[in-house]
């Protein structure tokens, strides 16, 4: 069976199938949609046909016998917007259904299933499914939640080029982080637009970000790429600091911590040859492991294709670094179900949750959650603060 969500918030259940439009969807859902929505319940048995297309849109997988009825499909709805934009009509307020013609509504959803059907069809099961399912989910629940900005705490910043054109960002974007899971080759996330640009602010303007909650707690991987490498070649992970535990194990305590990690860096992605370095990290053994020349494929079963040898190491640990955190934080988004306290954002390896006084006792759980990872115990430094820009470290 082929069914579509007339709508993708949570509020406005209405939905699609064979013809007919009904105000409630089935549990559990059984048949293939075409992306993910609030409404889907994990237990059901059904497919995600976007995840199939590893992110491409309707356009991109319409058919050539579908492509004249699909364009004309989306001018008509390029239409509906722009009218929505004049009248100031919100559609984060506001149900799709209730404010197009039913009767495009029809067609609409008929030709979303009919390229849904294509696309299931003419491509294979991707090996990475569940975990981008997991992650697809995760990250429409922080796309539903509004974030608390408070310009007060920069003001004095805001006069500056630089903060005047912060304080417009703010001001033209929606205050909601809107992932996009397919915007890099490796994994790595990127905003949609309009989104507010969590992964590219200027680090002098955290304070702005203020939890809805009582406190923003942090959960960021020590040295994650360095760790992964690590695992990837079979070595156990160090307890402590890798970056200390390089300046003993590696430099034989001849070099300070940052000497160390600057000059680890530089050697990690490029032709730079150290053998005490490579004796246990062990690049070689890790590129040849997942890389065949021509295409990598990861742990995760992610598949990267047509990737030459200068670029295959450094995808290979970056997409399973992003991959393992995306697994570690989805772990997290489960334990925080039915709390108060939520997962706001993610920027890159670390994950920011919006913690409740009520919850405080929920940290060590959290940390042990988020540190047992598929491949070993890696070390994570935690942090929190009232605000993004006034984060301390924890000793737990």
């Amino acid at each position: 069976m082929l069914f579509q969500p007339l709508d993708y918030k949570s509020d406005c259940k209405g939905y699609y199938t064979e013809g007919m439009i009904y105000s409630q969807a089935p549990v559990p859902m059984v048949g293939t949609t075409w992306d993910y929505s609030a409404h889907l319940h994990r237990d059901g048995e059904y497919d995600i046909a976007r995840l199939y297309a590893e992110g491409a849109t309707l356009t991109e997988m319409c058919p050539p016998e579908l492509a004249a009825k699909w364009q004309i499909i989306k001018d008509q709805l390029s239409a509906c917007f722009r009218a929505f934009n004049t009248s100031r009509l919100s559609l984060e307020e506001n149900c799709l259904y209730d404010v197009i013609p039913q009767y495009f509504l029809y067609e609409y959803m008929e030709t979303m299933s009919q390229i849904t059907q294509h696309v299931v069809t003419a491509l294979p099961r991707p090996a990475n499914y569940d975990s981008m399912y997991s992650l697809v989910e995760m990250l429409q629940d922080i796309r539903t939640r509004e974030m608390k900005i408070d310009l007060r705490p920069i003001a004095h910043l805001l006069s500056s080029v630089r903060g005047q054109n912060f304080h417009r960002t703010v001001q033209t974007t929606r205050h909601v982080c809107d992932y996009n899971p397919w915007g890099t080759i490796t994994g790595r996330l990127a905003t949609q637009a309009r989104s507010f640009p969590i992964l590219t602010m200027n680090k002098e303007f955290r304070r702005c970000i203020q939890p809805t909650n009582d406190w923003l707690l942090e959960l960021d991987f020590n040295a994650a790429e360095l760790r992964t490498l690590l695992a990837l070649a079979g070595v156990e992970q160090p307890p402590n600091d890798i970056h200390n535990w390089n300046v003993k194990n590696i430099f034989d305590g001849n070099l300070t911590r940052e000497e160390a990690k600057v000059k680890t860096f530089a050697w990690l992605y490029s032709s730079k040859e150290n053998k005490d370095l490579e004796r246990l990290y062990n690049k070689d053994l890790v590129r040849n492991k997942y890389w065949d020349g021509c295409k990598i494929t990861t742990d995760y079963g992610r598949i990267i294709e047509n990737v030459d040898e200068h670029h295959a190491l450094n995808y290979i640990v970056q997409s399973t670094t992003i991959d393992m955190v995306h697994e570690q934080a989805y772990k997290v988004y489960e334990l925080l179900k039915g709390r108060k306290s939520h997962i706001a954002f993610l920027i890159h390896d670390a994950v920011y949750i919006d913690l409740a006084e009520e919850d405080r006792y929920e940290i060590v759980n959290l940390l042990d959650t988020f540190k047992k990872t598929r491949y070993d115990m890696f070390k994570v430094n935690v942090s929190a603060g009232r605000n993004l820009g006034a984060m301390k470290e924890l000793k737990l």
